[in-house]
């Protein structure tokens, strides 16, 4: 029994992830190449009389002697033996069975590259490559070789690495001088190998796809590739910084551990965020169980103030987001930190949920794009935002891997986007969309009447929570404008909001107006000057009602003309807005495939916690993209 400080041996090093547990048992050549690369638990020299004799291994905590650690017997498999086994299948097939025992890393390593040596020959480049490494004494970690033989690569510890180029150029020192050999180099940034071992590997076909998938899903590049031919291990090397984020993605990607994801939400005291934070930890156990999926909100904030987890921790979200940052580890936003911090973050798949609607927080999503990170926005600053900005946001998307969501940007929960992309995605010619847009216009013309006023009904639609935080932004069609440049931006079409042709409810002075005081007052402000709006709405509305219509928002993106507009109109009950209802959105999609009728989307969209459910199934939805990567 070998007696350690912790419980036996890890399926990873838990200081570098937090998630990793004690292995029940390893055969002893699964226990060496964990030891070869870096488990530090173990050391070969420690197990070999054990091998000879065939006499079990057991790793205990001396701190915690009632623990049954791992046992480490058995030898693996020969692999004449395996390949006599039958034919090849997929490791996800065999439902609970995992194919790997660890994953393990070596830090500060360097790699040393012989190029171009093709004119001397494969084997005899190899020969004395190799040989100059033995005669330095240098320990090589791993070997590859191009399939031309003129290129070999070697792994070595960094402490030797110039050590290994002296040697290596002294070898081939006439050939350098003759050009008959490009170059000999080594890299200059501290590297790491991370290796998965397991004898399940063996005749499982997936297992390096699904390592090298989940490193790509966690935007970490690989240099060297390697896998022993006994098919027990396979490793990388990896840039050193990236070491810690490769380990926890390998891990979760063969479900030795949930798949967890790291959630910043910005603006999370407003009442979209607060909305969000409540359904993420009324759905959390439900999300743990049904998805193997776990959210960690590890950084929240308002509008001056954030804090975040301590090493990238779980913030503890069921208490008040107030009272979190009204405490003493609260700090001033600053959105240079918490970017830095958010690229330090290891964990493999990070989110920002930007309930802000802020054009300066905007500016920020190319970066975390770029540093790995996905972006949920329901706000329309940045899709409809300055085309250069919006242009460089999808570069940094298509770039690196990541995600940008913003479904709830246009109909809060409704699949709107989605069903647009299916349609184009499929091959059909979409030519016409409209609809209603906005939940307060909806709302506002669905209420008032002879009896309810113009005023009164926007005070309704304000005190439900339907209404944009500054109402005159839904009343000026604004907001609408922005849902409209976001959908016809997914069209192809060149479109900022100035090129939307807007009917303004508001006279000029209401909307030019500077208010002054708390949100709720400049409302009551805004309400009270609504009053004089009321006698020509009540006008329009007799006028369109005495011929059987009624009065609608309504917003059209003609893609032949190239022409988007908002405006208030009558609608008969031929048109689909004629029974919409008070809180609810429409989009009706005309095709080519849909030529007698077209499609809908219709639903209530109105309010924060629908528009809270529709950041959820954006979040929903890239975690469903990190599970499937794994």
């Amino acid at each position: 029994t070998m007696w350690k400080n912790t419980d036996g041996v890890y399926t990873a090093d838990p200081r570098r992830v937090p998630e990793a547990f004690s292995i029940d048992s390893l055969k002893y050549d699964e226990a060496m190449e964990l030891a070869y690369f870096g488990a530090q638990v173990l050391h070969p020299s420690a197990m070999e009389p054990c091998i000879d004799g065939n006499i079990p291994v057991y790793v205990r905590n001396i701190f915690n002697p009632d623990f049954k650690g791992t046992v480490i017997q058995g030898r693996c498999t020969s692999l004449s033996e395996t390949n006599k086994a039958g034919k090849v299948v997929n490791w996800r097939s065999k439902q609970g069975e995992i194919p790997i025992k660890g994953i393990t890393s070596v830090d500060g390593v360097s790699l040393l590259t012989l190029e171009g040596a093709s004119v001397i020959g494969g084997a005899q480049v190899a020969e004395r490559f190799m040989g100059s490494m033995a005669g330095a004494g240098i320990d090589v970690l791993m070997v590859t070789q191009a399939s031309a033989e003129s290129s070999i690569t070697i792994v070595v510890p960094e402490n030797m690495g110039q050590a290994a180029l002296r040697a290596a150029q002294s070898t081939f020192e006439l050939e350098l001088s003759r050009s008959n050999v490009n170059g000999i180099s080594l890299t200059d940034k501290s590297l790491a190998i991370v290796a998965i071992v397991g004898e399940g590997m063996a005749l499982q076909s997936g297992v390096s796809a699904t390592f090298m998938s989940s490193l790509a899903k966690a935007n970490v590049n690989i240099r060297v590739i390697a896998q022993g031919s006994s098919e027990r291990q396979v490793a990388v090397v990896v840039d050193g910084d990236d070491a810690s984020r490769a380990l926890r993605a390998a891990h979760m990607a063969f479900t030795l551990s949930q798949t967890m994801v790291s959630v910043t939400v910005l603006g999370a005291t407003g009442k979209l965020g607060s909305a969000l934070i409540r359904q993420l930890n009324e759905q959390r156990e439900s999300l743990s169980k049904k998805m193997n999926l776990s959210i960690c909100v590890n950084a929240v904030s308002s509008s001056k103030k954030m804090i975040m987890g301590k090493d990238g921790k779980c913030l503890v979200t069921t208490s008040d987001v107030n009272e979190m940052l009204d405490s003493d580890e609260a700090t001033g936003l600053d959105m240079h930190a918490l970017t830095m911090a958010l690229k330090a973050d290891v964990n493999p798949h990070r989110v920002v949920i930007d309930c802000t609607n802020d054009d300066s927080v905007a500016d920020y999503y190319a970066q975390w794009l770029n540093s790995g990170a996905n972006v949920i926005s329901p706000g329309r600053r940045a899709g409809a935002g300055p085309m250069d900005r919006y242009k460089e946001i999808r570069e940094a998307v298509s770039s690196n891997s990541v995600e940008w969501q913003y479904e709830s940007s246009v109909g809060s929960s409704l699949p709107v986007l989605s069903t647009l992309r299916d349609l184009l995605q499929t091959g059909d010619d979409v030519q016409l969309l409209r609809g209603c847009l906005s939940g307060t216009m909806a709302y506002v013309f669905r209420t008032m009447d002879e009896n309810t006023s113009f005023s009164e009904a926007v005070r309704q639609a304000v005190e439900k929570d339907f209404a944009e935080n500054n109402i005159r932004e839904d009343l000026s069609g604004v907001d609408a404008a922005r849902k409209v440049v976001v959908l016809a931006r997914e069209l192809g079409m060149d479109v900022s909001v100035e090129d939307v042709v807007v009917e303004s409810l508001l006279t000029d002075e209401i909307r030019n107006k500077e208010y002054t005081g708390t949100r709720e007052e400049i409302n009551a402000a805004i309400l009270e000057d609504l009053k004089s709006l009321d006698e020509p709405m009540l006008k329009r509305w007799k006028e369109e009602s005495d011929n059987g219509r009624l009065l609608r928002y309504k917003f059209y993106v003609d893609v032949a003309t190239g022409i988007c507009q908002c405006k208030l109109e009558g609608v008969d009950n031929k048109d689909t807005l004629y029974r919409l209802r008070e809180n609810e959105n429409l989009i009706a999609f005309e095709t080519s495939r849909y030529t007698t009728s077209p499609l809908i989307v219709k639903g209530a969209a109105a309010g924060p916690e629908l528009a809270a459910a529709g950041m959820f199934a954006d979040l929903l939805r890239i975690g469903r993209g990190f599970s499937a990567s794994t």
